[in-house]
């Protein structure tokens, strides 16, 4: 497993979603996970150092976690299915070992909140990584399946457009 951390929250204008982007620390590798704006809004403020005046979802549950004797340890990015990702959420239950199956949005929003690692299967970080390349541009990426087609990189124009359409979520939880 690797370790990984929130590089950013970022929406594409074009299209209005989101995405969450993790990076490996020691290296230039990131994975990119479309997240709902919920989840996106959640982790973002937290990421930011600000609260919400009523408890979000994910700060209702680390209350919970925490109410009921219960520690994170980490999360897992673990499987990469049909384009859908899964991870578990890895808990101390009073002694116990829990994992629980979650969404990755929500399992980072309670990784940011509870500081604990984000870790991901190699075999998804092979699937769906993205890798930046010895004297490559920062915006100029390959995937695992770039490397594999030498013919990929005529459409690295198109990867280049999206990456530079996205914008940070600066303003999320800033009031007027």
């Amino acid at each position: 497993m690797v370790e990984m951390s929130v590089e950013s929250v970022r929406i594409n204008l074009a299209t209005n979603q989101r995405v969450v982007i993790l990076k490996e620390p020691q290296a230039e590798r990131y994975l990119f996970i479309w997240i709902a704006n919920p989840e996106a809004y959640s982790i973002a403020m937290e990421l930011q150092g600000t609260t919400s005046q009523r408890p979000l979802t994910h700060d209702l549950l680390k209350s919970v976690i925490n109410e009921l004797g219960g520690k994170m340890t980490s999360i897992i990015i673990n499987d990469l299915a049909d384009d859908i990702f899964f991870a578990r959420l890895v808990l101390d239950a009073n002694g116990r070992h829990v994992e629980i199956d979650a969404r990755p949005s929500d399992a980072i929003a309670l990784a940011v909140r509870f500081k604990v690692p984000i870790l991901v299967e190699e075999n998804v970080l092979t699937q769906a990584g993205v890798t930046l390349q010895e004297g490559e541009a920062r915006e100029e990426p390959t995937t695992a399946a770039h490397r594999e087609r030498p013919s990929a990189n005529d459409n690295l124009d198109v990867y280049r457009d999206f990456i530079n359409n996205l914008d940070a979520l600066d303003e999320f939880g800033k009031s007027d």
